[in-house]
């Protein structure tokens, strides 16, 4: 079974940065050939944030575009999400996930929503 722990979330004020970080256990990372992030607040549904996929192509929510920018670390096994200019509208749960290498499906915003692995989830606050 896969396993995907997020760490880094946290309270930031308005403008302020943070840095998620979610480790994926080393023996089942050549699963997977879409890591990502979705998020989702309290009451609000699923958002895809941002994804990368295993050629190293990234693709980003329009809501975050230019502010967050997502990394990964293949030596380490470990997905990184950079959120630079926090704004209040952030505040969600963020959940680190992954598709399945057998699962046919692009490597995007929309498609990380339904995932088949996903943490537990950090949560991020902004406040104003």
């Amino acid at each position: 079974q896969v396993r995907l722990v997020e760490s880094g979330g946290g309270s930031a004020q308005a403008g302020g940065s943070l840095r998620l970080s979610c480790r994926v256990s080393d023996i089942y990372i050549l699963n997977i050939h879409c890591l990502g992030w979705f998020r989702q607040a309290t009451g609000g549904q699923r958002e895809g944030v941002a994804t990368i996929a295993s050629t190293g192509a990234t693709n980003y929510a329009d809501s975050v575009t230019g502010r967050f920018t997502i990394s990964r670390d293949n030596a380490n096994s470990i997905l990184y999400l950079q959120m630079n200019t926090l704004q209040p509208e952030d505040t969600a749960m963020y959940f680190c996930a992954g598709h399945a290498r057998s699962r046919n499906v692009e490597c995007g915003v929309k498609s990380i929503r339904t995932p088949n692995y996903r943490g537990q989830g950090t949560q991020v606050t902004v406040s104003s």
